[in-house]
């Protein structure tokens, strides 16, 4: 209880700031909560249609290709992979998802889903209801605004994987996606340095088109070229420099110093 002006004690705003605060600390959203121009009331409705801590198991889905826009998903702890089956049921790997990403922003156009997203680790994720979060974000603007923002990201991220795909060379998609990898860890605070794949060579290959062989061997020769260490799944880069030279398909500064292999 808290005293008013008048002496009388009254209930306090029923929302714990600080609790809010640490749970959006890695989310994508956590924009939407905390600036200044978002008051308690609007913070404690959009905390009353998150649907917190939801234990996803290793290989569960999310949501299966031809299920309605129900909710969208935050994944707060864990990894995901987006993927699309083929007439075959071949899977193809679209997209992977770190904490703090969106999940479910496919389904917005057609109402329904046009990928899976399978957990790739145990994971928690917010569940929000998409039409309760539209319906709030319509009343406030700043809450519109980020939507928008996170929206874009997730194009930003489609363009990424594009511009991998077009990469000729094997060696150069796998720095591509190592580097990104790793700026998305370091976005969360993390090193972007030194971290842990949550996928499976056999996901990353399906990612970057390619052989499961092929990758085994773009791996095997960035670490033998000194660009990165390999530990099971454990990667640190050794070589920044070379590796952003990968990335922007720049020629070496001393091609003879370098053991080619073809």
């Amino acid at each position: 209880m808290a005293p008013c002006d008048d002496g009388h004690m009254v209930n306090p705003i029923p929302l714990d700031l600080v609790r809010l605060r640490q749970s959006c600390t890695q989310c994508s959203l956590r924009q939407l909560c905390l600036p200044a121009g978002i008051g308690a009331d609007d913070l404690s409705r959009l905390d009353d249609i998150v649907r917190r801590r939801r234990p996803v198991e290793r290989g569960e889905r999310l949501f299966r290709i031809g299920d309605p826009l129900g909710s969208v998903y935050v994944a707060r702890d864990g990894a995901f992979k987006t993927v699309a089956i083929s007439e075959d049921g071949e899977e193809q790997v679209l997209g992977f998802h770190l904490p703090g990403d969106l999940i479910g922003l496919d389904a917005l156009g057609a109402g329904h889903h046009r990928v899976e997203a399978i957990a790739l680790t145990t994971a928690n994720v917010c569940d929000v209801p998409f039409e309760e979060l539209a319906r709030v974000a319509a009343q406030v603007p700043s809450l519109q605004h980020q939507l928008l923002k996170v929206i874009g990201h997730s194009v930003d991220r489609d363009q990424d994987h594009m511009d991998i795909l077009v990469r000729r060379q094997a060696n150069e998609r796998i720095a591509l996606f190592l580097h990104g990898l790793g700026e998305r860890y370091r976005l969360l605070g993390l090193s972007g340095h030194a971290f842990k794949l949550p996928m499976s060579r056999e996901d990353i290959a399906r990612f970057l088109g390619l052989a499961l062989e092929t990758v085994s061997r773009g791996f095997t020769r960035l670490q033998e070229d000194g660009v990165i260490e390999v530990r099971g799944r454990h990667v640190e880069i050794t070589n920044s420099a070379e590796l952003e030279r990968l990335v922007h398909y720049t020629e070496a500064p001393d091609p003879g110093a370098r053991n080619q292999r073809r």
